[in-house]
Parts: C-alpha cells; structure tokens; sequence
C-alpha cells in the first residue's frame, strides 16, 4: 500500500508541545488518506492515576463508511468499552456518530459450526411446526366449515350448517380431518417460517444494509411462500380428497394416497400447484410483510426502544413471555392483522386451487376453464365463497401461529 507513514512522536520536556506539560507521549499509525487512520493518547494527570483512550478518526474529505467508535479506557487496569473520552471540537467533528443500538443487535448475527448450524436448524423448523400443531387444532372447527363452502358448493348459511354437521356427526365432526390437516400444515409452517428468516437474512447479506427494506420482506416472504407450497402440496391434496364427496371410502390418509396413485398417477399429487404458487406468493409476502412492517414500527418507536432497553438489563428475571419483543398482546395482534390482510388479498386463488385439487382425470380442466366455470357458475361472489368463516379462521390462526412461534424460539433459543 502507498504512502504508508509511521509516526512517533515523545515530548519530556513542557513548552516543546501545545499540550499539557503532564503528556507522558501520544503516538499514531497514519496511512493514506482514503484509509481510516487510529490515533491513540495517553495522558497523566498525576502519579497515581493514567489514562489511555484510543479513538478513531477518518481523513477530512474522504468518504469512507464510518464504523461504530471503540473506546478504551486504562486506569490500573483496562477496561473495555468504558465512555471515558473528552474530544475536542475539532474531534468531534470527524468522530465517529453512535450507532442505534437496536440496529447493532439486528446486525449481529452469530456463525455457527456446522453441528451447532443443523441443531439451530432444527429448533428453528420445530419451532414453526408445534406454531402450526397449535394454532390449527384451535381452529379446525372454523377450517371445516370453509372446506364445506369451497369443496362441497354449502348453500346454508353459517348457522344451519353449524346445527347440521352437529347434527349428523357430533362434536368430533368439526376437527374431523383436523389430524391430516396437522400432517400437512405442520411441515409447511415449519419451512414457511425458516425460509422467511433464511431468504431475509440472506437478502440483508446480498444488499450490505443495516436492516431490511419492506422490498425485501415482501421478496422474501413470496419466496418462502413458493418454497413451502412446492415442498408440501402433496399432503395438501390429499386431504382435499378425503374431505370432498365420497372421500370418506378411501380409508384414510393411506388409502387416499394409494387410490390416487393407482388411478391418476403420482402427478395428480401436484394438480393445482400452478394457482397454489401463484396465491401462496402473494399471500406469503403480504403475511410476513405486513407483520414484520408493523414490529419493526413497534421497536423503533419510543415505547419500543423503551421494551428493548427494559429487556436488556442484567438483573431482569423474565419468563418467556415477557421476552417476547413485541409482547403478548401485540403479537397477537400483529398476527391477526398480517393473515387477516393475507387472506382478502389471496383468496380466489384458495378457492381455484382447491377446485383444480377435487377434479379427477377423465373431467380435468386448466385453471383458466376452471375459473370460468366458476364465474359461470355463480359470478364474482363465487371466487369468494366462505369468505367470512375463512376470516374467522385466519384471524385467531395467525394469531396464535406467530405468538406460539415467537414463544417456540425464545423457549428452544433459536438463533435467526
């Protein structure tokens, strides 16, 4: 590198230097003027007392990216990190500005070794599923009655077709289905939630900023979307199946597979992912989104840094809850609102794509004639056919999906 200059500078003697006649020396490393220069100063007030800080400065008018300041501090023994640094005016006008410290938590990130990187992994897919376990066992009456809206054409309203599964299959007819529903949501959320945080982390990494951008979450949130649906969507199919008229003499999760497999061929796993990518796309990026547009809101507002702040006090005692960054509440809340928005925004493509599922070999449409059939059939209202128990569903299902997520990383101490 050019022009690399060591500079030593030793003054004993008082009125050889504008400083004080108790410097005991200072001393520099300067390097071109594009670089970062370290400067470092050491004063003795008096015999029994020393102090080191050591502080670093940038070359007036170069642009290079300022770094966040490290002071060190020398009183008999050091101490690492102490504020103890009295700059002059000139100083300061070249030093270092202090970095949010919100943003310097969000930027660590640790490395893990390829053990420790896996388990992580793991805890963090285990953390999505038992979010997924819970949230759709609590609303798999609510699950039903869509399905009996989409899949089987239900006419009654909300009421009567209450009164009517109660009536012919009992309690346990509205979470009949609730255990295949588990097998195929529990995988999906699990990889849903670890793409979303993969592909966001990775997008801060491509682009270098501090924090990421809405764009970002958006992308990233469609791309864990698609990931998810690809990987899952044979599990989804065949509960559709069992579900739709007739499904109940197939015999279960394994008899609707094999019959599938044995009349229409593996493939026939996969019809309908066409409109499934194209609605859990969008639908992903507007429910991470959405939800992570609100808690960064939440954490740089004052009660936000406030929360973060209150957290980060060695003697707090709190339980996993309390560690929750959002808090309960608004997690909740932020959750309902994400899925809520989610949902209306995507909707059609659900009920397209399950029309496309329940459709056998020898009556098989494309989803164009598929949706045209349906317009056919019963106009605009029909793309949002059981629309309001949906929401009804989504609503406490996003809600307790994030809060049990959230809750799941802190408990398994997942590093994302």
């Amino acid at each position: 590198m050019r022009g690399i200059e060591i500079w030593f500078h030793d003054t004993i003697a008082s009125g050889e230097s504008a400083v004080d006649s108790n410097v005991g020396g200072g001393g520099g490393l300067f390097l071109e003027q594009s670089v970062v220069c370290f400067t470092w100063d050491r004063w003795t007030a008096n015999s029994s007392t020393r102090f080191m800080s050591v502080s670093l400065s940038r070359a007036k008018g170069t642009t290079t990216t300022p770094q966040p300041p490290a002071f060190l501090h020398d009183s008999s023994k050091p101490n690492f990190g102490g504020p103890q640094h009295s700059a002059s005016s000139e100083d300061e006008a070249t030093s270092f500005p202090v970095v949010d410290q919100f943003k310097l938590n969000n930027k660590k990130k640790k490395k893990l070794s390829g053990g420790a990187s896996a388990f992580n992994t793991s805890k963090h897919l285990w953390a999505g599923a038992v979010s997924a376990m819970v949230s759709r066992t609590f609303v798999a009456p609510l699950e039903r009655l869509k399905l009996e809206y989409i899949v089987r054409g239900e006419q009654k309203n909300l009421i009567e077709l209450i009164k009517s599964i109660a009536a012919s299959q009992g309690l346990r007819g509205f979470w009949k289905g609730n255990f295949v529903n588990i097998l195929r949501t529990a995988p999906f959320k699990a990889i849903n939630f670890y793409s979303y945080d993969t592909y966001r982390n990775e997008l801060l990494k491509i682009t270098g900023n501090e924090e990421t951008t809405n764009f970002e979450r958006f992308v990233a949130g469609a791309a864990a979307g698609i990931t998810a649906t690809v990987l899952c969507i044979p599990m989804d199919t065949i509960r559709t199946k069992m579900v739709a008229p007739g499904g109940e003499a197939l015999g279960g999760v394994i008899g609707a597979f094999r019959h599938m497999i044995q009349t229409e061929g593996f493939f026939s796993l996969y019809k309908g992912l066409g409109p499934s990518i194209i609605s859990m796309a969008p639908s992903g990026a507007v429910f991470y989104g959405v939800y992570d547009i609100l808690k960064s809101a939440y954490l740089h507002s004052p009660e936000g840094r406030q929360r973060i702040q209150h957290m980060q006090q060695p003697d707090q005692e709190l339980n996993a809850f309390e560690q929750l960054e959002l808090g309960t509440i608004r997690t909740l809340m932020y959750g309902a609102i994400a899925g809520a928005c989610a949902e209306a925004a995507t909707y059609p493509f659900e009920v397209l794509r399950r029309q496309l599922q329940m459709q056998v070999r020898e009556t098989k449409m494309s989803a164009v004639a598929t949706c045209v059939k349906i317009l056919e059939q019963g106009g605009i209202p029909a793309l949002y056919a059981g629309l309001t128990p949906s929401l009804l569903q989504v609503l406490p299902s996003a809600a307790i999906s994030y809060l049990v997520y959230e809750f799941m990383k802190v408990v398994l101490k997942v590093e994302s």
